[in-house]
């Protein structure tokens, strides 16, 4: 699927920019026009040792240059880097720079799906894959994708509730991507990578929030502490069987118990007496 989506915009890319070039073949200018390009060849033979250096033009490695000549988009792919030549009375050029641009996203106030009003920010990587069709097909590549990186947040985030928002940030982020690149494969334009930063929820739905799982923090500790009740008192149970059948146990049980309190520096020592013998006494 990746490859037929490439392929597809290579075709789209390469139509119009067949169509941004001239309406016939490359370099076609027409008889003033090639006039005007020897005019100016022989006014540069004439004052050779001035104007050969307005003829050569350095780019950089990351950069390339769309030469126009004419107003002609000279050839179907930008020169550089490097140097290059071009006729300084009728040629023009533009630099376009290929490294990797970031930019924030501004917060954006976004009704979700479940009618809850969140502030979403992120933070988009783009670059041009195209220098010619960046130049030729749009005003301002830059600009233009950033203004289209709020609206594509805003339009996907629209379809989600809150539960998603919060969740599934990864989704959201590649499905913005999918969208900005599909956008501006016209532009020339290659979204490397979409981020979400900050979802910022308001006062009121975070304190509720907060009251919801502190009181499911708090279910859950009284069913633990219900469950630790139950398994205590089954094994009291299953203790109080075990010395109900060996009277001994009891009489180690009370010594044993003396034991820790004698450990404890206490002055108060505790006799216990069998229930039976208080018993017998009340009757009396």
């Amino acid at each position: 699927m990746e490859m037929e989506d490439q392929m597809e915009g290579q075709k789209r890319r390469g139509v119009s920019k067949d169509n941004l070039i001239s309406e016939g073949p490359v370099g076609s200018l027409g008889c003033v026009g090639w006039l005007l390009v020897i005019l100016s060849g022989f006014f540069i033979l004439l004052t050779f040792p001035l104007t050969i250096w307005f003829c050569f033009k350095i780019v950089q490695e990351y950069e390339r240059a769309v030469i126009f000549r004419l107003g002609r988009i000279t050839d179907r792919r930008p020169k550089g880097p490097g140097i290059f030549f071009i006729v300084p009375c009728t040629d023009s050029f533009v630099k376009v720079d290929l490294r990797t641009v970031s930019f924030d996203i501004p917060p954006q106030e976004i009704l979700t799906k479940d009618s809850v009003t969140v502030s979403v920010d992120g933070v988009v990587y783009f670059r041009v894959s195209d220098p010619i069709a960046s130049v030729a097909n749009v005003t301002n590549a830059d600009f233009s994708t950033r203004l289209l990186a709020q609206t594509t947040l805003r339009n996907v985030l629209g379809t989600k509730n809150l539960a998603e928002v919060l969740s599934d940030r990864e989704g959201i982020a590649h499905s913005m991507q999918s969208s900005l690149d599909e956008a501006t494969d016209n532009w020339g334009i290659k979204v490397e990578r979409v981020e979400i930063k900050d979802v910022k929820l308001p006062i009121q739905l975070q304190r509720a929030m907060a009251a919801e799982a502190e009181a499911a923090r708090e279910a859950r500790a009284k069913v633990i502490a219900a469950e630790g009740e139950m398994n205590a008192s089954r094994a009291l149970k299953e203790a109080s069987l075990v010395i109900a059948e060996s009277p001994s146990a009891l009489q180690l049980r009370y010594l044993q118990t003396l034991n820790t309190i004698a450990a404890e520096k206490n002055s108060t020592i505790i006799f216990p007496l069998p229930i039976d013998v208080m018993s017998h006494f009340m009757r009396k």
